[in-house]
């Protein structure tokens, strides 16, 4: 059986760089933007025709960044063209695009809509204006309701909107009232994401300096259960470590990363998994367009995994789903790393816990997740 496969297409450029992005993104020039359109029509059609890639229906296209959004909707209706013409899409494909709220007009996302585009994520981060100036974001609470408005006017059904908890001098009280202001939106998906500090970015730096609180982690947990609470009332399942969504509306490409699916990465430093092999794009547009101006594909690292790491990953990857993984996958990922104690005390400290066959992180076990992590790795 094969796997069912995605497509991740990073656009490399925002306005300018928020405080806390590690992501990388040039700086948005018109000319750079042509370029790399060149460059990525060609990875397309070398991609289209590679082994594992060939002949096969792919079930979303997600195009993420940066911000798309920096492009204009004709360039990323134009990528959209381009992929069809290489590559099979099914009838039903999730196609998403990230979109920053003041990026876009109804005119923007009329156009998008029209074209196929059928679902559109906004990075709201917070509904506090203070907070988005504090982290360096260029944008104001009403940018994410006047988007969101113009969304649905476009004809967007599937809107969701990123928010982050654990900003500099935010409280429980402020983070409640983002989310308040979130569910009047009603969106049909809500992210939310603990804030971590990425070295090397403008944070890192005020962080060190005392020119910015760092993520108090007592805190991060109050705040996890403050959404795990209002977003349940308001009728969300948690189907992700960080993700919500109305019944139905599950992101359907991010749900490839945690359930051993193949995606295609195209663009300066995504990354793909196909048939078993992980490998990445380079890091750097210059580079980028080099190797594809030799009919090269731009790809680095290529890894081939083992069957005893497909398993490890599947284990590690799944039980950030709410649903976990089978038993059975957990006690033979134990057996073959020499993790079968560890296991056993994860249990008897209640971090995971079972219900018939099938084995998940437990509420307190939701709250350490990454610390379970690096115990099973």
């Amino acid at each position: 059986m094969t796997n069912p496969i995605g497509i991740y297409l990073h656009i490399p450029f925002c306005r300018q760089r928020c405080d806390f992005c590690a992501f990388y993104l040039e700086v948005h020039r018109e000319p750079a933007a042509q370029a790399f359109l060149a460059a990525l029509k060609t990875e397309i059609a070398l991609q289209a025709e590679q082994e594992g890639i060939r002949g096969r229906a792919f079930q979303s296209v997600y195009f993420g960044g940066g911000t798309p959004t920096t492009l204009k909707p004709a360039q990323l209706i134009e990528i959209l063209t381009e992929i069809r013409k290489h590559l099979t899409l099914t009838p039903e494909c999730e196609v998403t695009v990230e979109a920053h709220p003041a990026t876009v007009t109804q005119a923007d996302l009329s156009m998008l809509h029209e074209a196929g585009v059928n679902r559109i994520s906004f990075g709201a981060e917070s509904m506090q204006d203070e907070e988005l100036l504090r982290i360096g974001r260029p944008a104001l609470a009403r940018d994410t309701m006047t988007a969101v408005q113009a969304a649905r006017k476009a004809g967007f059904r599937n809107i969701n909107l990123d928010v982050m908890y654990g900003l500099p001098n935010q409280t429980v009280e402020s983070w409640a009232a983002t989310l308040s202001q979130c569910l009047e939106l009603a969106s049909a998906h809500l992210s939310c994401y603990a804030l971590t500090v990425e070295e090397g970015t403008r944070l890192a730096h005020d962080i060190r300096l005392q020119r910015a609180q760092a993520p108090d982690e007592s805190m991060q947990v109050a705040m996890d259960r403050q959404a795990q609470r209002m977003l349940a009332e308001a009728g969300y399942l948690r189907y992700e470590l960080s993700n919500y969504a109305k019944p139905g509306w599950a992101c359907r490409h991010n749900l490839l990363y945690w359930t051993d699916g193949d995606y295609l990465g195209l663009g300066p430093s995504a990354h793909s998994f196909i048939q078993g092999s992980r490998f990445g794009n380079v890091a750097n547009l210059t580079a980028y367009e080099a190797a594809l101006s030799q009919q090269t594909v731009p790809t680095e690292n290529c890894l081939a995994l083992t069957k005893r790491e497909r398993l490890r990953d599947a284990v590690i990857f799944g039980l950030r789903l709410m649903q976990g993984i089978p038993t059975d996958q957990l006690q033979d990922h134990a057996a073959n790393y020499g993790r079968t104690q560890v296991v056993e005390r994860l249990r008897e400290h209640r971090l995971i816990e079972e219900e018939g066959t099938q084995s998940r992180l437990s509420a307190q076990g939701r709250l350490h997740a990454n610390t379970v992590a690096e115990k099973l790795f």
